[in-house]
């Protein structure tokens, strides 16, 4: 994915319908937010089996929530001038220092808990 050129895209969107004075960080991470609650929708009361199992027409409304997700991820990321790569590479680093595989492997407890 070329994060760059995709920002590039969704500001000139933004630019040519004069959307940048709605696109505060405070706007931009509440719509974020809905689109979260909108992909989760889809999986909401389906058993986890299931949720691997889509039907076609299911699956394109999951990749499009899921679009409308990193659409409004990437603007916020964007307007506040996060470096997205760099965030992405150490948030791994820090995970991997919580989690050492030789002490969770197999376990979903939180770092705090074991």
């Amino acid at each position: 994915m070329d994060i760059d050129k995709i920002q590039n895209q969704l500001r000139l969107f933004a630019s040519e319908r004069d959307w940048e004075q709605f696109h505060s960080p405070k706007n931009l991470s509440m719509a974020l937010a809905g689109e979260a609650g909108e992909l989760i929708e889809h999986f909401q009361w389906i058993s986890e089996d299931a949720s691997y199992k889509l039907s076609e027409t299911k699956l394109q409304e999951v990749s499009e929530e899921i679009a409308d997700v990193q659409i409004y991820l990437l603007r916020l990321a964007d307007i506040l001038k996060v470096d997205l790569e760099s965030a992405i590479q150490e948030k791994i680093l820090l995970n991997a220092k919580k989690y050492p595989a030789d002490k969770v492997r197999g376990s979903n407890k939180k770092y705090t808990e074991y």
